[in-house]
């Protein structure tokens, strides 16, 4: 269902209006988001912050309550799913919708697992009441042990007590989907790291070609950073036609790059990366052509920061007259990050949401400390929301 009132572009599209980006803070957010992002502009600032944050976490220090008036409530909407209420509603008030990201990283065992299936179908539960929540989400190791779905990938055998943890876990991954399907709720599962992926690949497929019959509610994630991603894309698309189901797509450009090329230099293979920026680029942006020449097939969802790629995917919609609400197209973005792009998207007639992650304060903290850690490596992306908000700053004192 769209969230948005209309599908005809209201205004020419820019990324630049920070009026409508940051329309829903209040001058006194605002300048805490502009401090947020001018600390994460300095690498050695962020590198320091993030060493005496763990220290002072592991000594159970009382910093649980600056985290959570600073760098928490920039990035999660809270600490359960009831304290999201408020962001849900904000995000609503401007057409954009939430994806409830369960953001806790737990120890790989049964009561781990069954605690994440369970905070699963209830952010699937809370989708189905909410029309201002699109998509629920999850990532297969919430329910999978790492080293199980490695084994599985590599081919080899596993014993009778792996194969009794994998068919245990593959059933709750069957319930969730289950779930998911008998509400109506579209369901992401994320992409991880490649050592893993075509194990996550191979049972998302089994998913879609179970749950999918109707419309899509099973959508895979696919990271265009990979060399082979686009193919792969390619080919499952034709697998969906021929075995007659509908695919789901989200389309990202990648989350584990330091960690997938640490990996290759340790083990000696070949990188499964591109070694360059713009080939991730061509081919992500590549993969958007691919979904929209299956449009009837497909849906898709573009989850990215890049402005570019928004923009290049708006103005092929509208030379091939596809309206900007069509419910088979999202954009999505992290919450805190990139309101230039979600809030101009949405205030013309796209269907946007963000991903919203919430879990205990220091449970989430391994997501924050990504979250720090990413905007800092990834190449002007802290100064370009930093820049953004400075330029809010100085509209709103020169009002």
């Amino acid at each position: 269902m769209s969230l948005n009132p209309s599908s005809k572009q209201l205004k020419k599209l820019s990324f630049e209006d920070t009026q409508i980006a940051f329309a829903s803070k209040t001058d006194f957010k605002l300048m805490k988001s502009y401090w947020i992002f001018a600390i994460m502009n300095q690498n050695w600032l962020v590198k320091l912050g993030t060493f005496f944050i763990k220290l002072f976490l592991f000594l159970h220090f009382p910093i649980k309550k600056l985290i959570k008036s600073t760098v928490f409530e920039q990035f999660c909407g809270g600490e359960s799913i009831e304290d999201c209420d408020l962001t849900i509603q904000s995000l609503g008030k401007v057409h954009i919708g939430t994806i409830l990201d369960y953001s806790v990283e737990g120890e790989e065992n049964e009561k781990s697992f069954l605690k994440t299936k369970n905070e699963i179908l209830k952010t699937i539960v809370k989708a189905k009441e909410d029309p201002q929540i699109p998509f629920a989400v999850f990532k297969l190791t919430g329910l999978f042990q790492s080293e199980l779905l490695e084994k599985h990938q590599s081919g080899q055998e596993l014993d009778e007590e792996e194969v009794e943890s994998f068919a245990h876990s593959k059933a709750y991954l069957i319930e969730v989907c289950q779930q998911a399907h008998d509400l109506g709720v579209k369901l992401f599962i994320d992409a991880e790291e490649s050592w893993i992926q075509n194990t996550i690949d191979a049972l998302a497929y089994e998913m879609m070609a179970m749950f999918n019959a109707q419309e899509a509610i099973i959508f895979n994630t696919f990271q265009m950073y990979r060399v082979d991603m686009l193919d792969n894309l390619r080919q499952a698309i034709e697998v969906a036609e021929k075995a007659n189901y509908f695919f789901g797509a989200k389309l990202v450009r990648g989350a584990y790059l330091e960690k997938e090329r640490q990996r290759a230099h340790e083990d000696e293979y070949s990188e499964p990366l591109h070694k360059h920026k713009e080939d991730t680029d061509r081919d992500f942006n590549a993969a958007i052509d691919v979904c929209l020449a299956h449009l009837g097939q497909v849906s898709f969802c573009v989850g990215t920061h890049n402005e570019l790629s928004c923009m290049q995917l708006c103005d092929k919609m509208e030379a091939q007259e596809i309206p900007t609400n069509h419910s088979h197209i999202y954009f999505a973005q992290l919450l805190g990050m990139s309101d230039n792009i979600s809030y101009n998207l949405a205030a013309n007639g796209y269907n946007v949401a963000k991903y919203v992650p919430y879990g205990p304060v220091a449970a989430v903290m391994p997501y924050l400390f990504r979250r720090a850690e990413e905007n800092s490596s990834i190449a002007g992306q802290t100064s370009r929301e930093f820049g953004l908000l400075q330029k809010e700053v100085n509209r709103r004192k020169q009002a």
